[in-house]
């Protein structure tokens, strides 16, 4: 047995410890009992209930709730408390040190933030995984697929070579369980992945001689087939879940989720959007879940203006006015630049590893379809006037005119023509480039997604794609302004935080993020990898002298 093959006999083994997977979801086990809990808040946070562990069988809850919502005096809030046990979000035995440097910090938060198995409440939404893994921290307890690659950027292999192994593991185990790597491991978030970045995790531990790549091309090739489910079949101009024909034969992919109901986790919020219109629900839920397998949720990157119908209004009359509201919601028809970035990069990757292999067949075909990829993306998102790459909508035959960070995704993983290259440099330090580093997009709005928040994973992208181009001056610009602007808040509150404020509101000195559904949250993983990895880069940066003045507890 080659050694490819002895590593899939190790990981199955390792695989049978986990129990069998359930995918029943908190709405699917608890029914009316669910929708009653969501819509009665009986938990500020419609994530709690989602993620609270039942003290026995949900079916016995189900029941016994039957039997007694109907009783005169029935008390909704004391039979769920006497039922679960809520995954409250608590203050850690951690506080940040006074005096301590950023690094030092960051260092000590990456036990803070691991999670093992074995500490799993059984009956619980989470999904079980055959090794540890680093969770974001704040409310989110539980690994994200995306968060989890600019987070690993942080890791030192030679001190976590564990870990990163794992994480890697890990993932290779939701594609061989599941076919695709959910957004989260929660049951909730089965039906929806994340921005593939598979590939990106098994390129980034093997360079630092952890694993072989090699030996995850099943599940790279499994990942590829999840996203292209249905291609092979869809006629021109029409769409087959990710998948997308377009008129002229290309084929290119958007986000979806195989779900057309309230996020379980967002109940009562989504359930209030599709009521402030009058658009099918079904059709609202199933955009609002695929802006949320985008991983950019929200942003006016997926909305359109609401008296617009089938037009769309300029970023210049978002923010002349007032921005859409989710009700305009639009994500599966459009084609995001960054998604099909992305499956270029794992066509490109398939493509290396079958040749390594000795597969000239598959390698062939893989290269063929990156190629055609490129070709489309190119054809469709590339805007030669603005010299940026714009989401295009493909219902409308148009690209989208927002400019957003997405753009820098192609030279990230080697999809950009050199010369897209120079101008779309350009283009970023006249439109793009904020006092704190790069915007999220151009357009102001109360969703995180937009200005004036900035998020460490687009700024990592855009500092590696912009010097691996030779843009080296726009490259150090970005990395200096956003360590910058995390070492501000860290120095002030002692923390590192989800998102942050790329342009500081007068009435707020902290920088810290605004907009979105819930509270801002700290720990936090990706911007303690990517500011890890930057600082590294940068070792004569101000930011490596930056201490906490004040103690600052981390809610895990």
């Amino acid at each position: 047995m080659n050694h490819a093959g002895q590593a899939g006999v190790q990981r199955a083994a390792r695989a049978a410890a986990c129990p069998a997977p359930d995918t029943l979801t908190p709405a699917d086990r608890y029914e009316e009992l669910f929708a009653a809990v969501q819509s009665g808040r009986v938990f500020a946070d419609s994530k709690t209930f989602v993620d609270c562990v039942p003290r026995m069988e949900p079916a016995d809850i189900l029941a016994a709730y039957r039997a007694q919502s109907t009783r005169p005096g029935f008390d909704l809030p004391a039979f769920v408390d006497a039922h679960f046990d809520a995954a409250a979000q608590a203050p850690s035995v951690y506080e940040s040190v006074p005096g301590q440097p950023l690094v030092a910090h960051i260092d000590d938060l990456w036990d803070v933030l691991t999670r093992h198995p074995q500490a799993h409440p059984p009956r619980s939404s989470l999904l079980q995984l055959p090794h540890a893994y680093l969770v974001p921290g704040g409310r989110f307890r539980e690994i994200y697929y995306w968060d989890s690659y600019f987070t690993m950027l942080g890791l030192d292999a030679e001190r976590h070579a564990p870990l990163i192994r794992g994480m890697v593991e890990n993932f290779a185990y939701l594609i061989d369980t599941y076919g695709h790597v959910p957004n989260g491991n929660r049951i909730y978030y089965l039906s929806r992945s994340q921005p593939p970045v598979f590939a990106l995790m098994v390129e980034l531990a093997h360079r630092r001689g952890v694993i072989r790549e090699i030996d995850f091309l099943p599940q790279l090739r499994k990942e590829h087939a999840f996203w292209m489910a249905g291609a092979d079949g869809t006629a021109e101009g029409q769409a087959s879940r990710r998948a997308v024909r377009l008129a002229d034969g290309a084929l290119l992919n958007r986000y979806w989720d195989d779900r057309d109901t309230p996020r379980e986790e967002s109940w009562i919020e989504d359930v209030t959007t599709a009521k402030s219109c009058r658009r099918d629900p079904a059709d609202i839920y199933r955009n609002i879940r695929a802006a949320c397998e985008s991983g950019w949720d929200f942003s006016t990157r997926w909305l359109r203006a609401p008296q617009a119908h089938d037009e769309q209004r300029s970023c210049e009359h978002v923010r002349a006015r007032s921005a859409p509201s989710l009700a305009s919601i639009c994500t599966t028809d459009i084609l995001p630049v960054d998604l099909n970035a992305l499956l270029y990069g794992l066509e490109t990757k398939i493509a290396a590893l079958s040749k390594q292999s000795g597969d000239a067949t598959t390698a062939a075909a893989f290269a063929e379809k990156a190629e055609a990829r490129k070709a489309a993306m190119t054809a469709l998102f590339w805007d030669d006037g603005q010299g940026a790459y714009f989401d295009y909508d493909w219902r409308l035959g148009q690209r989208r005119d927002c400019l957003t960070a997405a753009c820098v995704t192609p030279l990230f993983v080697g999809a950009a023509e050199p010369a897209h290259a120079q101008a779309l440099a350009t283009t970023v330090a006249n439109r793009m480039l904020a006092p704190g580093g790069l915007s999220t997009t151009e357009c102001a709005s109360d969703q995180q997604w937009d200005r004036p928040n900035g998020w460490a994973a687009l700024q990592w992208m855009a500092v590696r794609g912009f010097a691996d181009h030779g843009c080296d001056d726009l490259s150090r610009t970005l990395s200096h302004r956003w360590l910058a602007t995390v070492a501000a808040l860290y120095e002030r509150e002692g923390k590192l935080v989800e998102k942050y404020a790329l342009r500081c509101l007068e009435h707020d000195d902290t920088c810290g993020g605004h907009g979105g559904e819930y509270p801002l949250q700290d720990g936090f993983g990706w911007t303690n990898g990517v500011t890890a990895a930057l600082l590294a880069e940068h070792p004569q940066h101000t930011a490596h002298g930056c201490t906490a003045h004040s103690t600052a507890p981390l809610h895990r």
